[in-house]
């Protein structure tokens, strides 16, 4: 059984970037552009990993990792923030989160399949199996 991603992000070629990495790989990905839809989609799919932007307009990415943890669904669901190079998170802003690990962007496709696989294990599917993108309008 493959891994589920969600990728939130509010810029289309991250997603899209993201989805092609994950996917090679054997990952399922699943895709929303910002925070509100995101934390929907979560508890219906309740992926393995969820990767947010930081900043992103109406939700910031540690605001959406709060709302995740206050939910009993997504509340163990773990979460890989992408930040912009230089940019650190307190930790403050990841109090009450289920944020594990930041990532600075631009990253290279071996960090962030190495990120992945030391929170949430090894892709259990074949690679280049490809997943089922649904996004968020």
């Amino acid at each position: 059984m493959p891994r589920r991603i969600l990728v939130v992000d509010d810029e289309l070629y991250v997603t899209q970037l993201l989805s092609f990495i994950l996917r090679r790989v054997g990952d399922e990905v699943f895709t929303a552009d910002e925070g509100q839809g995101a934390c929907a989609m979560a508890r219906d799919i309740v992926p393995d990993l969820v990767i947010a932007d930081y900043q992103m307009p109406g939700m910031s990415g540690t605001d959406m990792a709060r709302q995740l943890r206050s939910d009993a669904a997504t509340a163990d669901v773990p979460v890989l923030v992408l930040t912009a190079r230089g940019h650190r998170l307190s930790p403050q802003d990841v109090e009450g989160t289920s944020i594990r690990c930041m990532l600075a962007k631009p990253f290279s496709p071996r960090e962030l399949l190495a990120r992945v696989e030391e929170m949430i294990g090894p892709a259990r599917a074949t690679q280049g199996k490809t997943g089922t993108d649904a996004a968020v309008a």
